[in-house]
């Protein structure tokens, strides 16, 4: 069962419940924790963190992605507590998803690079108007298919971009990129609440990456789990059975 919280676990739910069947990639066969999708006999589960936060994501995917055992997007939504997901589609727009972009609690930022975009619609900080919580637009999919997503998507048009300097080339091992510098949307999600002063939520979700990340590779070259890593002291302020962790 997918966590109630968790927008992207319920959006596969849903297209499940729609009839689309999920991805069949190497390893599908593999009994899974449907809750965190990761090999059962190393469940992730028991290392959730819970942190408060006053940001809230988004993120719009694709069809596919939301199915990969390996999306990074998942984990956003298990930190973040205000998370929406949305299935991407260049021409039926979610009226679910238009009514968040303009509801007045939030001052939404679509996170791009700067160089594909006019340099008056570019920042590189958060900035809030008065009574306004950050909420951080993330185009959870390839590269190619992110720009796709950007150029053919109006509604986007009216809204700030937050263009990223990250200071460090991504950690992310699960599927290859073409260019190193080019980070998983987890890492763009941590950065964003650095920069909007979730500094707890930005260091749990960086520390729930890693261990996520050593989990599911570990599950996958069939070695044991192996909790005494930096990941996972990093990580252990932020989970609430910690006790137990230790026990």
């Amino acid at each position: 069962m997918s966590l109630v919280s968790n927008a992207v676990a319920r959006l596969r739910d849903q297209r499940v419940d729609e009839g689309i069947k999920p991805l069949q990639a190497r390893g599908w066969r593999a009994p899974r924790c449907g809750a965190c999708r990761v090999i059962e006999s190393h469940c992730l589960c028991a290392w959730r963190p819970s942190v408060e936060t006053r940001s809230g994501v988004c993120l719009i995917m694709t069809n596919k992605e939301v199915f990969k055992p390996s999306n990074t997007g998942w984990l956003i939504a298990d930190v973040v507590r205000d998370n929406h997901a949305f299935i991407w589609s260049r021409t039926d727009v979610n009226e679910q998803l238009l009514a968040l972009l303009n509801d007045p609690q939030w001052q939404p930022y679509l996170v791009f690079p700067g160089e594909y975009v006019e340099p008056s619609r570019v920042t590189h900080t958060v900035d809030l108007a008065q009574g306004k919580r950050p909420l951080f637009i993330l185009l959870d999919a390839t590269w190619t298919e992110a720009r796709k997503m950007f150029r053919k998507s109006p509604y986007f048009d009216r809204l700030p971009i937050l263009s990223l300097l990250p200071d460090k080339l991504s950690r992310y091992r699960l599927r290859r990129s073409t260019r190193s510098e080019h980070l998983c949307t987890a890492e763009v999600a941590a950065l964003c609440l650095e920069l909007a002063g979730d500094s707890d939520a930005a260091s749990a979700l960086d520390a729930y990456f890693d261990v996520f990340s050593q989990h599911y590779l570990g599950a996958k070259r069939q070695q044991e789990v192996d909790v005494s890593t930096p990941a996972h002291a990093e990580l252990l302020p932020f989970v609430r059975s910690a006790q137990e962790l230790l026990a």
